[in-house]
């Protein structure tokens, strides 16, 4: 199992980044959560089988939303991260 913290810029908010990432989380069986930044960004917590984040990653790095677009990504494994049973949209 494998959990990532993504910081993801770009034209991420008023979009619909959030609730389609969810959606692709959900498709693929990930959980954790998504929510807005104060600054424009968009972070997503991501828990689940390491192939599995791979391709979530993948899919929020070619934006999830349609009008959507990711100019850049942080991305760091963190261990210690709590172990989600599903995926949320906060805030």
């Amino acid at each position: 199992m494998r959990k990532v913290r993504m910081n993801v810029q770009g034209r991420v908010q008023g979009v619909g980044f959030r609730y389609m990432t969810k959606m692709v989380a959900d498709e693929l069986g990930v959980a954790g959560t998504v929510r807005n930044e104060d600054d424009g960004s968009v972070s997503i917590e991501a828990f689940g089988e390491d192939d599995l984040i791979n391709i979530f990653i993948k899919k929020v790095k070619e934006s999830p939303s349609p009008a959507g677009r990711v100019t850049y990504v942080d991305l760091q494994e963190d261990p210690m991260m709590e172990e989600y049973t599903q995926f949320k949209v906060t805030n």
